[in-house]
């Protein structure tokens, strides 16, 4: 079979317009892969660049981080992985600088720009919307074969899930409440469920509140009932051991204060908001509450190896957050699809 030499790919070139184009193939280096893109899916900062809410991201934008698919080339020095194997991707990372031998590569040197960076054919962007896609053979990892291209694709989001529940410290029995059902509070809602947690979380839009409760997560409505009296309910008066933000909004943040038990209480800022959420806390309160306010972002790969996991292994089930799927050359209407509200993973399939 002939060599692939070129790949078409998807480009934010403005506000509100998507479109094909194609570039040759980089050479690979030793230490990269080949992979012929099976899914990628439509992430929040993706579609923000798109309408206009995200400004700090340049066009043109060669966009997408949440992708999987499968080896068909390699360079002389990748190790542990074959042609043919289906891989999701985490973030690159050298290896080598200080941040990545101590195990946080989610800061390593290398990374500069993030999706900023600029390729020498004038894109920004990591080229995850394409055909085909190079990456260093340290940013994947395995998935189980049966596992569909668009689940394996979140590897990204439910590492940057694992992160956010390792810094939380969680532990099996803890009660945790998670803020709001979009497809990142049902990610951390869902992993917590395998960590063993019980779990409940809030929403106000019907149709999320239907995804949670079919998922089997116990799900309280706020445009119904008071979210802080059902979680004192739900704890017999004690609160909640720990309380995961996965909306940036000033309401939650404030009610988060008031669903977390009184001593030792653990607040989880997960998800960033636009125009910044205001936290409304003196340092009294967390000083005398011994509380923890704890922030997170991105992932290390312990996180994504833990996420390819999960999906792997079907501890968590994806099926239902996968909103809709579309062909390379119809990207347009994707993205017209993922910024309905309410909408879950637009996916992107090849």
């Amino acid at each position: 079979m002939a060599k692939t030499e070129t790949t078409r790919f998807a480009v934010i070139e403005q506000e509100r317009v998507v479109k094909v184009h194609e570039r040759k193939i980089p050479e690979l280096k030793a230490d990269e892969v080949l992979i012929k893109n099976g899914a990628c899916n439509i992430c929040t900062t993706d579609y923000g660049q798109w309408t206009g809410a995200r400004k700090n991201l340049k066009f043109p934008m060669a966009f997408g981080h949440e992708f999987s698919g499968t080896i068909v080339d390699m360079g002389s020095e990748v190790k542990g992985f074959g042609i043919g194997e289906p891989v999701g991707i985490g973030y690159d990372n050298c290896g080598k600088c200080e941040f990545c031998k101590k195990g946080l590569t989610s800061e390593c040197v290398t990374l500069g720009e993030g999706r900023n960076k600029l390729s020498p054919d004038g894109y920004h962007g990591g080229f995850g919307c394409s055909e085909y896609v190079v990456k260093p053979y340290r940013s994947l990892f395995k998935m189980d074969p049966s596992i569909d291209p668009s689940e394996a694709a979140f590897v990204e989001p439910v590492g940057t899930v694992c992160q956010g529940l390792r810094k939380l410290r969680v532990s099996a029995g803890e009660k945790v409440v998670v803020i709001g059902a979009g497809t990142m509070g049902i990610l951390n809602a869902l992993a917590l469920k395998a960590e063993g947690c019980d779990v409940l979380i809030t929403e106000m839009m019907e149709k999320k509140l239907k995804v949670a409760r079919n998922l089997g997560l116990h799900a309280v409505d706020v445009s119904k009932e008071d979210p802080v009296e059902k979680v004192k309910e739900w704890t017999d008066g004690r609160g909640a051991d720990a309380v995961i933000l996965a909306v940036g909004a000033t309401a939650a943040n404030d009610q988060a204060l008031e669903m977390v038990k009184h001593l030792h209480g653990r607040i989880l800022l997960f998800a960033a908001g636009y125009p910044a959420p205001e936290l409304h806390v003196d340092s009294n309160l967390i000083h005398y509450r011994k509380m923890e306010l704890i922030g997170t972002f991105s992932a290390d790969l312990c996180d994504f190896k833990k996420a390819a996991e999960l999906i792997s292994e079907k501890k968590i089930d994806l099926s239902k957050l996968v909103e809709a799927k579309y062909p390379l050359d119809q990207v347009q209407e994707a993205f017209e699809a993922a910024v309905v509200p309410g909408a879950y993973r637009v996916s992107v399939v090849f």
